[in-house]
């Protein structure tokens, strides 16, 4: 991935501090939300939905960031941007007026809209506060546990498929799949299916992301950064996940897709560059 010199202004870095304090938040629209769509790994949502004893007054550790540290900073910055000039050119095309989102990088742990964000819930979107969180040390457990191979492109793929979250919520969808899950009206076995097409279309976004920004910047997508976001889709695809935690695959409780489905559209998005194409409810909910 060739950087630009594009950088956004909507980056709050938190890795300076340790974790900070705050109640866990134990129900409502924004942690059914987490818990049942947005967090990216497929972590243990009672992580999110248990009832948790508030310590706001903790200590707050400060830490230097080293040279490395603000690096990362940098490229999230320039990832954001992207993502930013991207997202406004598509939404213009269609009629429509894009709404950034905000990116929160932090250590360990930190206040969000949807209650408390820990490293172990993998990055995520936040619906309340229109922000994605993410825990860099995420690409090391990517890599080590789930068999990813992490260049700068897996972060600017994970990070697109959380702004692809971000656009659900400002096109409505995850409106939609949220009144679906409080109706009553679907089994377990639907809502995980509802589940699997929100994160399949999030994979879409990334793909059409990655093809339209490739296009308006020439040089941007190098060879084999294609190849490391379809690894990284593949690696926390719900079969593989399951095969290294459990030894065995239970296709009714996926939640985000196969490793296949997951490649299949990614690689629809890019291959389109029309977020009009990807309408994942319609294919996974018949």
């Amino acid at each position: 991935m060739k950087w630009t010199e594009d950088r956004s202004t909507n980056v709050d870095d938190r890795r300076a501090s340790g974790g900070s304090g705050g109640a866990i938040v134990g129900g409502g629209l924004g942690t059914i939300i987490i818990a049942a769509i947005v967090f990216f790994l497929g972590g243990d949502p009672s992580a999110i939905l248990s009832s948790g004893v508030s310590n706001s007054g903790a200590q707050t550790e400060q830490r230097e960031l080293t040279e490395a540290d603000k690096k990362i900073g940098e490229m999230i910055e320039m990832i954001t941007a992207e993502n930013e000039e991207t997202w406004t050119k598509i939404f213009a095309e269609n009629g429509l007026q894009y709404r950034p989102a905000r990116v929160v990088l932090f250590r360990s742990n930190t206040d969000s809209g949807c209650g408390m964000a820990q490293s172990a819930m993998g990055p995520f979107y936040c619906p309340t506060d229109q922000s994605v969180y993410m825990d860099m040390s995420f690409f090391n457990e990517l890599q080590q546990k789930f068999g990813a191979k992490v260049t700068e492109f897996t972060v600017a793929y994970v990070m697109a498929h959380e702004m692809g979250h971000h656009i659900q919520n400002l096109l409505g969808t995850l409106n939609e799949t949220d009144k679906a899950r409080r109706s009553g009206r679907y089994s377990e076995a639907q809502l995980n299916q509802i589940s699997v097409a929100t994160e399949l279309q999030a994979d879409f976004y990334a793909g059409v992301w990655s093809r339209v920004t490739g296009d308006r910047e020439k040089s941007f997508i190098e060879p084999g950064d294609l190849e490391s976001a379809i690894n990284a889709a593949e690696a926390v695809g719900d079969d593989n996940i399951q095969k290294r935690s459990q030894g065995y695959v239970n296709q009714e409780s996926f939640t985000h897709g196969s490793s296949a489905q997951r490649k299949e559209w990614f690689m629809k998005g890019y291959n389109s560059g029309d977020i009009k194409q990807g309408d994942t409810f319609s294919q996974l909910l018949r």
